[in-house]
């Protein structure tokens, strides 16, 4: 929104909150139903607003369910990556990556919607098949540049293969969360992703 007329900054607050109200009763009724159980009618009934505001903010429960998802990314971003350029640290973004695991251990709901989603999304119909399939790409982009910028300083083991390490690394964390979700005292998600990495790692990176 770029208009500053007082109007404008009167009613954009409000609408903002009332976004935010929507994607919060979203999320909780994809993580309790699943994308395909959850209705549009029960959304706006647990946030207080009619079907006709609700599509006013989100046209589509594709729209809204994509909007949780970036919104969950939003947050992260935020809290652990604010300011990192990929490749700039390599070090720094996987001391960032592993705090990130130890936030997702106290958000069970958040991890639980996660694993059924991407299990639902493997189908490319699916609203959030594009989400899934750029945030892997991009994914593997960032650790990628993160593995490179510490073989370029001489951190890796010497003869270590990191060529596929990305992709490893995503499905050792996915792997784990469905382990932690069904077992939470069985599984410490950062301490098995760090001894991963420490098999690939010429020095200690974690202080």
């Amino acid at each position: 929104m770029t208009s500053t007329t007082p109007a404008s900054r009167g009613t954009y607050p409000k609408g903002e909150r009332r976004r935010a109200q929507i994607v919060s009763a979203a999320f909780e009724a994809f993580a309790a139903a699943g994308f395909e159980g959850a209705s549009m009618a029960s959304i706006a009934e647990a946030c207080g607003v009619s079907r006709a505001g609700l599509a006013h903010h989100f046209p589509s429960k594709d729209a809204l369910l994509i909007a949780v998802l970036e919104e969950r990314d939003r947050l992260n971003g935020e809290r652990f990556f604010a300011g990192v350029r990929r490749g700039e640290d390599g070090a720094d973004y996987l001391r960032r990556l592993l705090a990130v695991l130890e936030h997702n251990t106290t958000q069970r709901e958040v991890i639980a919607l996660f694993a059924k989603l991407s299990t639902e999304a493997i189908t490319p119909g699916h609203a959030a098949h594009g989400y899934f399939v750029e945030r892997y790409s991009w994914l593997r982009e960032h650790l990628a540049a993160a593995l490179g910028d510490l073989a370029r300083r001489g951190l890796l083991r010497e003869g270590a293969d990191v060529r596929h390490l990305p992709s490893e690394l995503i499905a050792l964390m996915e792997g784990l969360q469905i382990q932690w979700l069904v077992e939470p005292a069985a599984v410490d998600i950062p301490a098995r992703v760090r001894a991963r990495l420490d098999e690939v790692l010429a020095t200690s990176i974690w202080h």
